[in-house]
Protein backbone atom coordinates (compact mmCIF):
# COMPACT_ATOMS: atom_id res chain seq x y z
CA UNK A 1 0.00 0.00 0.00
CA UNK A 2 1.57 3.32 -0.93
CA UNK A 3 1.91 5.94 1.41
CA UNK A 4 -0.59 8.72 1.41
CA UNK A 5 0.80 11.87 0.63
CA UNK A 6 -1.51 13.73 3.07
CA UNK A 7 -0.76 13.26 6.16
CA UNK A 8 -3.83 12.17 8.41
CA UNK A 9 -4.18 12.12 12.54
CA UNK A 10 -6.86 9.93 13.27
CA UNK A 11 -8.08 10.25 16.90
CA UNK A 12 -10.23 6.80 18.36
CA UNK A 13 -12.80 7.20 20.93
CA UNK A 14 -13.27 4.11 22.30
CA UNK A 15 -15.98 2.66 25.01
CA UNK A 16 -13.82 2.09 28.23
CA UNK A 17 -14.19 -1.68 28.68
CA UNK A 18 -11.59 -4.48 26.75
CA UNK A 19 -13.86 -5.59 24.10
CA UNK A 20 -13.39 -1.95 22.70
CA UNK A 21 -10.28 -0.88 23.54
CA UNK A 22 -8.17 -3.87 21.80
CA UNK A 23 -9.91 -3.79 18.31
CA UNK A 24 -9.26 0.05 18.45
CA UNK A 25 -5.18 -0.42 19.24
CA UNK A 26 -4.67 -3.25 16.43
CA UNK A 27 -6.91 -0.69 13.65
CA UNK A 28 -4.37 2.33 15.36
CA UNK A 29 -1.51 0.35 14.40
CA UNK A 30 -2.20 -1.24 11.25
CA UNK A 31 -3.36 2.35 10.21
CA UNK A 32 0.53 3.79 11.47
CA UNK A 33 2.18 0.84 9.21
CA UNK A 34 0.36 1.00 6.17
CA UNK A 35 0.10 5.30 5.63
CA UNK A 36 1.60 8.35 7.03
CA UNK A 37 -0.64 8.32 9.58
CA UNK A 38 -0.35 9.25 13.30
CA UNK A 39 -3.09 7.97 15.70
CA UNK A 40 -4.35 9.21 18.94
CA UNK A 41 -6.33 6.92 21.26
CA UNK A 42 -8.59 8.32 23.47
CA UNK A 43 -10.88 6.53 26.35
CA UNK A 44 -12.18 7.18 29.74
CA UNK A 45 -9.57 8.28 32.75
CA UNK A 46 -10.60 5.23 34.38
CA UNK A 47 -9.35 2.98 31.64
CA UNK A 48 -6.33 5.02 31.10
CA UNK A 49 -5.44 4.20 34.29
CA UNK A 50 -5.59 0.82 34.57
CA UNK A 51 -4.07 0.31 30.75
CA UNK A 52 -1.14 2.48 31.99
CA UNK A 53 -1.05 2.44 35.70
CA UNK A 54 -0.18 6.20 35.78
CA UNK A 55 0.12 8.52 38.92
CA UNK A 56 -1.05 11.40 37.32
CA UNK A 57 -4.82 9.74 35.39
CA UNK A 58 -4.68 12.60 33.01
CA UNK A 59 -0.67 11.99 31.95
CA UNK A 60 -0.86 11.99 27.90
CA UNK A 61 0.92 8.30 27.10
CA UNK A 62 3.15 8.05 23.80
CA UNK A 63 3.96 4.46 22.87
CA UNK A 64 5.47 3.71 19.64
CA UNK A 65 3.54 5.64 17.00
CA UNK A 66 0.61 5.77 19.25
CA UNK A 67 -0.36 8.23 21.96
CA UNK A 68 -3.15 7.88 24.10
CA UNK A 69 -5.22 10.95 25.51
CA UNK A 70 -7.81 10.21 27.88
CA UNK A 71 -11.02 12.62 28.39
CA UNK A 72 -13.17 12.28 31.65
CA UNK A 73 -16.62 10.82 31.65
CA UNK A 74 -17.62 12.06 34.83
CA UNK A 75 -16.66 8.41 36.62
CA UNK A 76 -12.94 9.17 36.45
CA UNK A 77 -12.80 6.13 39.45
CA UNK A 78 -14.67 3.83 37.14
CA UNK A 79 -18.26 3.00 37.26
CA UNK A 80 -19.44 0.98 40.71
CA UNK A 81 -22.12 -1.23 40.02
CA UNK A 82 -22.81 -1.20 43.79
CA UNK A 83 -23.51 2.32 44.41
CA UNK A 84 -23.54 4.11 40.70
CA UNK A 85 -27.02 4.49 39.16
CA UNK A 86 -26.65 2.20 35.47
CA UNK A 87 -29.49 4.61 34.21
CA UNK A 88 -27.37 7.55 34.48
CA UNK A 89 -24.25 6.30 33.69
CA UNK A 90 -24.64 6.91 29.79
CA UNK A 91 -25.89 9.99 29.96
CA UNK A 92 -23.16 11.46 32.65
CA UNK A 93 -20.57 9.93 30.52
CA UNK A 94 -22.08 11.88 27.26
CA UNK A 95 -21.92 15.12 28.97
CA UNK A 96 -18.64 15.10 30.42
CA UNK A 97 -17.40 13.21 27.30
CA UNK A 98 -18.43 15.65 24.79
CA UNK A 99 -16.75 18.46 26.75
CA UNK A 100 -13.60 17.08 27.36
CA UNK A 101 -13.11 15.36 24.06
CA UNK A 102 -13.74 18.62 22.47
CA UNK A 103 -11.24 20.16 24.70
CA UNK A 104 -8.72 17.44 23.71
CA UNK A 105 -9.54 17.86 19.69
CA UNK A 106 -8.44 21.84 20.30
CA UNK A 107 -5.47 21.38 22.46
CA UNK A 108 -4.23 18.99 19.80
CA UNK A 109 -5.22 21.69 16.74
CA UNK A 110 -3.23 24.39 18.59
CA UNK A 111 -0.52 21.92 19.30
CA UNK A 112 -0.21 22.17 15.87
CA UNK A 113 -1.11 18.62 15.15
CA UNK A 114 -4.86 19.17 14.15
CA UNK A 115 -7.09 16.19 13.95
CA UNK A 116 -8.43 15.34 10.06
CA UNK A 117 -10.87 12.35 11.00
CA UNK A 118 -12.82 11.20 14.08
CA UNK A 119 -13.36 7.37 14.40
CA UNK A 120 -15.82 5.87 17.38
CA UNK A 121 -16.75 2.98 18.56
CA UNK A 122 -20.04 1.66 19.56
CA UNK A 123 -22.40 4.02 22.28
CA UNK A 124 -19.97 6.66 21.41
CA UNK A 125 -22.03 8.44 19.04
CA UNK A 126 -21.99 11.69 20.58
CA UNK A 127 -18.07 11.83 19.68
CA UNK A 128 -19.64 11.97 16.05
CA UNK A 129 -21.16 15.60 17.49
CA UNK A 130 -17.66 16.45 18.61
CA UNK A 131 -16.15 16.07 15.20
CA UNK A 132 -19.11 18.19 13.77
CA UNK A 133 -18.42 20.86 16.25
CA UNK A 134 -15.09 20.67 14.91
CA UNK A 135 -15.57 20.55 11.19
CA UNK A 136 -13.93 17.32 10.96
CA UNK A 137 -14.87 13.78 8.96
CA UNK A 138 -16.12 11.28 11.38
CA UNK A 139 -16.01 7.06 10.79
CA UNK A 140 -18.27 4.50 13.11
CA UNK A 141 -16.13 1.76 13.96
CA UNK A 142 -18.60 -1.70 14.24
CA UNK A 143 -16.40 -3.71 17.16
CA UNK A 144 -19.24 -6.52 16.81
CA UNK A 145 -20.20 -8.76 13.92
CA UNK A 146 -21.80 -7.09 10.88
CA UNK A 147 -25.03 -9.77 11.65
CA UNK A 148 -25.17 -7.89 14.69
CA UNK A 149 -24.80 -4.74 13.11
CA UNK A 150 -27.16 -5.27 10.36
CA UNK A 151 -29.96 -6.56 13.15
CA UNK A 152 -29.67 -3.51 15.06
CA UNK A 153 -30.34 -1.52 11.52
CA UNK A 154 -33.63 -3.04 10.73
CA UNK A 155 -34.37 -3.38 13.83
CA UNK A 156 -34.17 0.46 14.22
CA UNK A 157 -35.67 0.82 10.67
CA UNK A 158 -38.86 -0.58 10.57
CA UNK A 159 -38.56 -3.67 12.52
CA UNK A 160 -38.66 -2.34 15.93
CA UNK A 161 -42.68 -3.10 16.80
CA UNK A 162 -42.35 -6.73 15.73
CA UNK A 163 -39.51 -7.63 17.88
CA UNK A 164 -40.39 -5.73 21.06
CA UNK A 165 -44.27 -7.42 20.65
CA UNK A 166 -42.62 -10.58 20.64
CA UNK A 167 -39.91 -10.02 22.85
CA UNK A 168 -41.54 -12.47 25.84
CA UNK A 169 -41.73 -15.63 23.45
CA UNK A 170 -38.02 -16.36 22.78
CA UNK A 171 -38.94 -19.15 19.79
CA UNK A 172 -40.52 -16.60 18.04
CA UNK A 173 -38.62 -16.25 14.59
CA UNK A 174 -37.75 -13.06 12.68
CA UNK A 175 -37.26 -12.92 8.89
CA UNK A 176 -34.70 -9.48 8.37
CA UNK A 177 -33.34 -8.70 4.75
CA UNK A 178 -30.57 -10.81 3.45
CA UNK A 179 -29.96 -12.59 7.28
CA UNK A 180 -30.95 -16.43 8.33
CA UNK A 181 -34.13 -16.68 10.61
CA UNK A 182 -33.75 -15.76 13.84
CA UNK A 183 -35.82 -16.46 16.99
CA UNK A 184 -36.21 -13.69 19.44
CA UNK A 185 -33.50 -15.75 21.83
CA UNK A 186 -31.19 -15.20 19.20
CA UNK A 187 -31.41 -12.03 18.74
CA UNK A 188 -28.59 -9.34 20.42
CA UNK A 189 -30.20 -9.13 23.85
CA UNK A 190 -30.06 -5.37 24.04
CA UNK A 191 -32.61 -4.66 21.47
CA UNK A 192 -35.18 -7.31 23.35
CA UNK A 193 -35.55 -4.98 26.30
CA UNK A 194 -38.45 -3.75 26.82
CA UNK A 195 -38.98 -2.61 30.18
CA UNK A 196 -37.43 1.04 30.87
CA UNK A 197 -36.36 0.24 34.06
CA UNK A 198 -34.04 -2.62 32.97
CA UNK A 199 -29.90 -1.43 33.87
CA UNK A 200 -29.30 -1.71 30.71
CA UNK A 201 -32.17 -0.25 28.90
CA UNK A 202 -30.04 3.14 28.96
CA UNK A 203 -27.92 0.92 26.64
CA UNK A 204 -30.66 0.73 24.39
CA UNK A 205 -31.13 4.67 23.65
CA UNK A 206 -27.62 4.40 23.33
CA UNK A 207 -27.46 2.17 20.55
CA UNK A 208 -30.58 4.45 18.91
CA UNK A 209 -28.19 7.56 19.45
CA UNK A 210 -25.67 5.35 17.10
CA UNK A 211 -27.68 4.45 13.90
CA UNK A 212 -29.32 8.40 14.33
CA UNK A 213 -25.59 9.54 13.93
CA UNK A 214 -25.93 7.77 11.26
CA UNK A 215 -29.04 8.56 9.87
CA UNK A 216 -28.04 11.83 9.86
CA UNK A 217 -25.03 11.83 7.85
CA UNK A 218 -27.22 10.10 5.15
CA UNK A 219 -29.51 13.15 5.46
CA UNK A 220 -26.37 15.39 5.02
CA UNK A 221 -26.57 13.75 1.55
CA UNK A 222 -23.23 11.41 2.10
CA UNK A 223 -23.44 7.58 2.37
CA UNK A 224 -22.54 6.74 5.68
CA UNK A 225 -19.30 5.07 5.69
CA UNK A 226 -18.69 2.63 8.58
CA UNK A 227 -15.63 0.38 9.50
CA UNK A 228 -16.17 -3.60 10.18
CA UNK A 229 -14.29 -5.74 12.79
CA UNK A 230 -14.96 -8.82 10.49
CA UNK A 231 -13.79 -9.35 6.62
CA UNK A 232 -16.05 -9.97 3.91
CA UNK A 233 -16.10 -14.46 3.06
CA UNK A 234 -17.23 -14.72 6.41
CA UNK A 235 -20.50 -12.13 6.60
CA UNK A 236 -21.36 -11.77 2.79
CA UNK A 237 -24.95 -11.74 3.47
CA UNK A 238 -25.11 -9.55 6.18
CA UNK A 239 -23.03 -6.86 4.60
CA UNK A 240 -24.96 -6.58 1.55
CA UNK A 241 -28.34 -6.33 3.89
CA UNK A 242 -27.59 -2.91 4.76
CA UNK A 243 -28.05 -0.74 1.11
CA UNK A 244 -27.48 2.44 2.95
CA UNK A 245 -24.14 2.51 4.29
CA UNK A 246 -21.03 2.09 3.09
CA UNK A 247 -19.30 -0.93 4.58
CA UNK A 248 -15.92 -1.77 4.71
CA UNK A 249 -14.88 -4.75 6.69
CA UNK A 250 -10.89 -4.30 7.71
CA UNK A 251 -10.32 -7.47 9.89
CA UNK A 252 -8.77 -9.40 11.21
CA UNK A 253 -6.34 -6.31 12.37
CA UNK A 254 -4.11 -8.70 15.34
CA UNK A 255 -0.57 -7.18 14.94
CA UNK A 256 1.07 -10.72 14.98
CA UNK A 257 -0.60 -11.32 11.60
CA UNK A 258 1.75 -8.57 10.59
CA UNK A 259 4.77 -8.86 12.83
CA UNK A 260 4.85 -12.76 12.71
CA UNK A 261 5.16 -12.97 16.38
CA UNK A 262 2.27 -13.14 19.16
CA UNK A 263 4.61 -11.55 21.85
CA UNK A 264 2.99 -7.76 21.02
CA UNK A 265 2.56 -5.30 23.79
CA UNK A 266 -0.51 -5.80 25.17
CA UNK A 267 -2.89 -3.22 27.19
CA UNK A 268 -4.82 -5.43 29.08
CA UNK A 269 -7.48 -3.75 31.51
CA UNK A 270 -6.31 -6.93 34.10
CA UNK A 271 -2.93 -7.95 35.23
CA UNK A 272 -1.49 -11.16 33.44
CA UNK A 273 -1.36 -14.20 35.73
CA UNK A 274 2.13 -14.54 37.24
CA UNK A 275 1.90 -18.56 36.98
CA UNK A 276 4.22 -19.72 34.01
CA UNK A 277 0.73 -21.20 32.11
CA UNK A 278 2.46 -21.47 28.78
CA UNK A 279 5.57 -23.28 29.98
CA UNK A 280 2.85 -26.05 31.49
CA UNK A 281 1.26 -25.91 27.90
CA UNK A 282 4.47 -27.11 26.28
CA UNK A 283 4.03 -29.74 28.34
CA UNK A 284 0.57 -31.09 26.74
CA UNK A 285 0.25 -32.87 23.51
CA UNK A 286 -1.09 -31.12 20.32
CA UNK A 287 -4.79 -30.54 20.14
CA UNK A 288 -5.39 -31.72 23.73
CA UNK A 289 -6.43 -28.60 25.93
CA UNK A 290 -9.17 -27.24 26.80
CA UNK A 291 -9.17 -23.52 27.32
CA UNK A 292 -12.00 -21.99 28.85
CA UNK A 293 -12.84 -18.12 29.40
CA UNK A 294 -15.50 -16.00 29.90
CA UNK A 295 -13.82 -12.57 28.76
CA UNK A 296 -13.33 -9.40 30.31
CA UNK A 297 -16.86 -8.44 31.82
CA UNK A 298 -19.22 -11.35 31.97
CA UNK A 299 -19.14 -13.01 35.48
CA UNK A 300 -20.14 -16.61 36.05
CA UNK A 301 -22.37 -17.79 38.63
CA UNK A 302 -21.32 -19.72 41.27
CA UNK A 303 -23.44 -22.57 40.21
CA UNK A 304 -22.05 -22.11 36.75
CA UNK A 305 -18.62 -22.73 38.09
CA UNK A 306 -19.44 -25.54 39.88
CA UNK A 307 -20.76 -27.41 36.91
CA UNK A 308 -17.71 -26.25 35.09
CA UNK A 309 -15.54 -27.64 37.23
CA UNK A 310 -17.66 -31.04 36.57
CA UNK A 311 -17.79 -30.96 33.08
CA UNK A 312 -13.77 -30.60 32.29
CA UNK A 313 -13.20 -33.20 35.11
CA UNK A 314 -15.40 -35.51 33.63
CA UNK A 315 -13.93 -34.69 30.17
CA UNK A 316 -10.86 -36.65 31.19
CA UNK A 317 -8.64 -33.84 29.42
CA UNK A 318 -5.92 -31.15 30.62
CA UNK A 319 -8.04 -27.97 30.64
CA UNK A 320 -6.78 -24.25 31.11
CA UNK A 321 -9.46 -21.88 32.44
CA UNK A 322 -9.46 -18.27 33.04
CA UNK A 323 -11.50 -17.57 35.78
CA UNK A 324 -11.04 -13.11 36.87
CA UNK A 325 -10.31 -12.05 40.82
CA UNK A 326 -13.57 -10.19 40.79
CA UNK A 327 -15.52 -13.66 39.86
CA UNK A 328 -14.21 -15.87 42.35
CA UNK A 329 -16.99 -17.28 44.19
CA UNK A 330 -16.10 -18.17 47.93
CA UNK A 331 -16.95 -21.61 48.42
CA UNK A 332 -16.07 -22.94 45.25
CA UNK A 333 -13.35 -25.47 45.07
CA UNK A 334 -11.19 -24.38 41.85
CA UNK A 335 -8.53 -26.68 41.26
CA UNK A 336 -5.68 -24.05 40.83
CA UNK A 337 -2.92 -25.61 39.02
CA UNK A 338 -1.73 -29.47 38.45
CA UNK A 339 -1.33 -31.41 36.26
CA UNK A 340 -5.08 -32.39 35.00
CA UNK A 341 -5.71 -28.31 35.40
CA UNK A 342 -4.99 -24.94 35.76
CA UNK A 343 -7.01 -22.14 36.82
CA UNK A 344 -5.67 -18.74 36.69
CA UNK A 345 -6.69 -15.38 36.86
CA UNK A 346 -6.18 -13.87 33.22
CA UNK A 347 -3.37 -14.29 30.16
CA UNK A 348 -2.31 -13.27 26.91
CA UNK A 349 -5.38 -14.99 25.17
CA UNK A 350 -3.53 -14.86 21.39
CA UNK A 351 -0.70 -17.02 22.60
CA UNK A 352 -3.37 -19.83 24.36
CA UNK A 353 -5.15 -20.04 21.16
CA UNK A 354 -2.26 -20.33 18.93
CA UNK A 355 -0.32 -23.00 20.85
CA UNK A 356 -0.14 -26.30 19.35
CA UNK A 357 -1.67 -28.21 22.79
CA UNK A 358 -4.92 -26.47 22.58
CA UNK A 359 -7.60 -27.92 20.73
CA UNK A 360 -10.60 -26.13 21.74
CA UNK A 361 -12.48 -22.85 23.07
CA UNK A 362 -15.08 -22.83 25.83
CA UNK A 363 -15.84 -18.81 25.30
CA UNK A 364 -19.04 -16.77 26.44
CA UNK A 365 -18.84 -15.68 22.27
CA UNK A 366 -17.61 -12.19 22.97
CA UNK A 367 -16.44 -11.19 19.40
CA UNK A 368 -12.67 -10.16 20.37
CA UNK A 369 -12.88 -13.88 21.37
CA UNK A 370 -14.67 -15.27 18.48
CA UNK A 371 -12.41 -13.00 15.87
CA UNK A 372 -9.12 -14.32 17.76
CA UNK A 373 -10.41 -17.98 17.86
CA UNK A 374 -11.63 -17.88 14.33
CA UNK A 375 -7.69 -16.37 13.23
CA UNK A 376 -5.78 -19.23 15.25
CA UNK A 377 -8.08 -21.71 13.58
CA UNK A 378 -9.48 -22.91 16.76
CA UNK A 379 -12.86 -25.05 17.06
CA UNK A 380 -15.76 -23.56 19.87
CA UNK A 381 -17.94 -24.10 22.12
CA UNK A 382 -20.34 -21.11 22.63
CA UNK A 383 -21.55 -20.61 26.31
CA UNK A 384 -23.37 -16.84 25.50
CA UNK A 385 -24.25 -14.81 28.63
CA UNK A 386 -25.63 -11.48 26.99
CA UNK A 387 -25.06 -8.95 24.33
CA UNK A 388 -24.78 -9.78 21.33
CA UNK A 389 -23.17 -13.05 22.47
CA UNK A 390 -26.18 -15.26 21.69
CA UNK A 391 -26.25 -14.08 17.90
CA UNK A 392 -22.10 -14.89 17.77
CA UNK A 393 -23.12 -18.49 19.06
CA UNK A 394 -25.93 -19.10 16.38
CA UNK A 395 -22.97 -18.45 13.73
CA UNK A 396 -20.24 -20.26 14.65
CA UNK A 397 -22.56 -23.09 15.08
CA UNK A 398 -25.12 -22.84 12.18
CA UNK A 399 -23.27 -20.42 9.66
CA UNK A 400 -19.93 -21.14 9.94
CA UNK A 401 -19.81 -24.55 11.50
CA UNK A 402 -17.06 -24.03 13.46
CA UNK A 403 -17.96 -24.82 16.77
CA UNK A 404 -21.46 -26.18 18.81
CA UNK A 405 -23.25 -24.27 21.33
CA UNK A 406 -24.18 -25.51 24.51
CA UNK A 407 -27.69 -26.51 25.95
CA UNK A 408 -28.01 -24.67 29.01
CA UNK A 409 -30.76 -25.34 31.70
CA UNK A 410 -34.13 -23.41 32.62
CA UNK A 411 -31.47 -21.19 35.08
CA UNK A 412 -29.42 -20.61 32.21
CA UNK A 413 -27.06 -22.89 33.53
CA UNK A 414 -24.57 -24.96 31.16
CA UNK A 415 -24.69 -28.30 32.95
CA UNK A 416 -21.05 -30.45 33.65
CA UNK A 417 -22.45 -33.50 31.53
CA UNK A 418 -23.68 -30.90 28.52
CA UNK A 419 -20.36 -29.63 28.54
CA UNK A 420 -18.77 -32.93 28.45
CA UNK A 421 -20.52 -34.08 25.49
CA UNK A 422 -19.77 -30.86 23.54
CA UNK A 423 -16.35 -30.87 24.10
CA UNK A 424 -16.31 -34.49 23.08
CA UNK A 425 -18.33 -33.26 19.33
CA UNK A 426 -15.59 -31.00 19.58
CA UNK A 427 -12.02 -33.17 20.16
CA UNK A 428 -13.07 -36.41 19.44
CA UNK A 429 -12.25 -38.10 16.10
CA UNK A 430 -15.66 -38.69 14.70
CA UNK A 431 -16.75 -37.95 11.14
CA UNK A 432 -18.47 -34.26 12.77
CA UNK A 433 -15.94 -33.62 15.33
CA UNK A 434 -13.06 -33.53 11.92
CA UNK A 435 -15.54 -31.88 10.18
CA UNK A 436 -15.70 -28.83 12.57
CA UNK A 437 -11.92 -28.85 13.07
CA UNK A 438 -11.69 -28.82 9.33
CA UNK A 439 -14.01 -25.76 9.00
CA UNK A 440 -11.89 -24.30 11.60
CA UNK A 441 -9.05 -24.48 9.95
CA UNK A 442 -10.77 -23.02 6.86
CA UNK A 443 -11.99 -19.89 8.46
CA UNK A 444 -8.20 -19.05 9.50
CA UNK A 445 -7.27 -19.67 5.63
CA UNK A 446 -9.54 -17.07 4.54
CA UNK A 447 -9.19 -14.46 7.26
CA UNK A 448 -5.19 -14.43 6.62
CA UNK A 449 -6.49 -14.04 3.12
CA UNK A 450 -8.47 -11.12 3.73
CA UNK A 451 -5.78 -9.06 5.30
CA UNK A 452 -2.93 -10.04 2.74
CA UNK A 453 -1.82 -7.63 -0.06
CA UNK A 454 -4.98 -8.15 -2.46
CA UNK A 455 -7.30 -9.59 -0.10
CA UNK A 456 -10.82 -8.35 0.71
CA UNK A 457 -9.75 -6.10 3.91
CA UNK A 458 -6.22 -4.94 2.90
CA UNK A 459 -8.71 -3.31 -0.54
CA UNK A 460 -11.13 -1.89 1.95
CA UNK A 461 -8.48 -0.34 4.28
CA UNK A 462 -7.02 1.11 1.34
CA UNK A 463 -10.07 2.32 0.09
CA UNK A 464 -10.98 3.82 3.17
CA UNK A 465 -8.07 5.99 3.18
CA UNK A 466 -8.07 7.28 -0.06
CA UNK A 467 -11.74 8.72 0.32
CA UNK A 468 -10.73 10.98 2.94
Amino acid sequence: MEKNQHKHHFLFVAFPIQGHINPVRHLAMRLTTLSNTTVTISTAVSCHRRMFNVSDPNQEVQEGNLTYIPFSNGYDNGFNSETDDPKLYLSTFKQNGLKTLSTIVQSLSQRAHPVTCIVYTILMSWAAGVAREHNIPSVFFWNQTATVFAICYHFFHGYESLITDHASNPEFTIHLPELPPLKIRELPSFITITDPNHPFFSGLFALRCDFEALDLEAGDRQLPKVLFNSFSALETSALASVNEIETLSIAPLMPFLFSGSVDEVHRDLFKNDERDYMNWLDSKEEGSVVYVSFGSVAMMKKTQMEEMMKGLKESGRPYLWVVRKDNREEGVELDEGGEEGMVIQWCSQLRVLSHRAVGCFVTHCGWNSMLESLVCGMAMVGVPQFSDQATNAKLVEEVWGSGVKGKVDEEGVLKGEELKRCLDMVMNEGEESVRIRRRAKMWRDKALEAVNEGGSSYANLEAFLSLL
